[in-house]
C-alpha cells in the first residue's frame, strides 16, 4: 500500500531540488538591484515581484532555495557521520566506551538544538561555513541514539556471532552488518533532520549568523522584509511560503518512509 505521505514529500522534495537546479538556468542575477521598480507586484519582467532594493524576488528564492538545500545536506551529513560512527561504537563495544559516549550526547541533548546551533556559530563565527557545522554538530546527538540503540539490539544476533567466529574484524563487523541493517531508521532520521537543519539555517540568517550577504538566504529575506509588510506582502510571503513547503517536504518524506519501512507494517 503507497504511503500519502511519502508520494507528497517526495514530489515536495523533488520539485525544490528542480528548483535549486532551475537557479543556474534563471537569467536573472539575485543581487541586482532596481530603484525603479522597488516593492513592485508579480509583472512579466519579475514574475514574483522585487524586494526591498528592487532584487528579483524568483531569481532571490531560487538561489535560497539552492543555498538552504546545500547547507542543509552537509549539516545533515555532519551530524549523520559523526552521530552514527559513535553511536556504533557505543552500542557494539559497551562498557566505558558506552558510558563515557552516551553521557556527552545526555549533555548535548538536553541542550535546545537551536540554542546549540547558536552556541557553535557564535563561536565559529558568522557565515555559511560555520551554519554547517553549528547545525551539523547539533544533530549529532538525534543520530547516536539511533545507530546506538540498533547497535545494542544487533550485536548479539546470530549473524554477527557467526562473522565473529570466521574472523570479521570490528570494523568489518560495524560497517557491513550492523550499519546496512540500521539505514531504515537512519534515512529517516535522516529525513526529518534535514528538515529542523533547514530551519535551523534560516533561524541562523534571520539573526545575522548564517549565510552572509550577497548571497541569498530565505532567513535573511524574510528579516528584510519585515521592516515593509505594510507596502508590499510579497517579499516576505515568497521566501516564507517556500521555506514551509521545503520543510513540509522532508517531513512528510519522513513520515512515509518511516511508514513504509517499519518492519510491522
Amino acid at each position: 500500500m503507497r504511503s500519502p505521505s511519502l508520494l507528497l514529500g517526495s514530489l515536495l522534495v523533488g520539485l525544490f531540488l528542480l528548483l535549486a537546479l532551475a537557479s543556474l538556468l534563471y537569467p536573472v542575477d539575485p543581487n541586482a538591484p532596481d530603484f525603479l521598480r522597488r516593492l513592485s507586484p508579480p509583472s512579466p519582467e519579475h514574475p514574483l515581484g522585487t524586494d526591498p532594493l528592487g532584487r528579483d524576488l524568483l531569481a532571490r528564492v531560487l538561489h535560497g532555495v539552492r543555498n538552504a538545500l546545500l547547507v542543509g545536506g552537509i549539516a545533515v551529513g555532519v551530524g549523520f557521520g559523526l552521530g552514527v560512527a559513535l553511536g556504533l561504537l557505543a552500542g557494539y563495544l559497551g562498557g566505558l566506551w558506552d558510558g563515557a559516549l552516551g553521557l556527552l550526547m545526555e549533555a548535548l541533548y538536553a541542550l535546545p538544538g537551536l540554542l546549540l546551533a547558536l552556541l557553535f556559530a557564535a563561536l565559529l563565527g558568522p557565515g555559511a561555513l560555520s551554519s554547517m557545522l553549528a547545525v551539523g554538530l547539533s544533530m549529532v546527538p538525534a543520530f547516536f541514539r539511533v545507530a546506538r540503540a540498533g547497535a545494542l539490539s544487533l550485536r548479539s544476533a546470530p549473524f554477527v556471532e557467526a562473522a565473529l567466529a570466521l574472523g570479521a574484524s570490528r570494523a568489518r563487523i560495524l560497517l557491513r552488518h550492523l550499519l546496512p541493517n540500521l539505514l531504515g531508521p537512519l534515512l529517516v532520521q535522516a529525513s526529518l533532520a534535514f528538515a529542523a537543519a533547514l530551519l535551523a539555517e534560516a533561524a541562523l540568517s534571520y539573526l545575522g549568523l548564517g549565510t552572509q550577504p550577497p548571497s541569498p538566504s530565505l532567513g535573511r529575506m524574510l528579516r528584510e522584509a519585515q521592516s515593509f509588510l505594510s507596502l508590499s506582502p510579497y517579499p516576505a510571503l515568497v521566501p516564507g511560503l517556500a521555506l514551509s513547503l521545503v520543510v513540509l517536504g522532508f517531513n512528510l518524506l519522513g513520515d512515509g518512509l518511516r511508514d513504509r519501512l517499519d518492519p510491522r507494517r
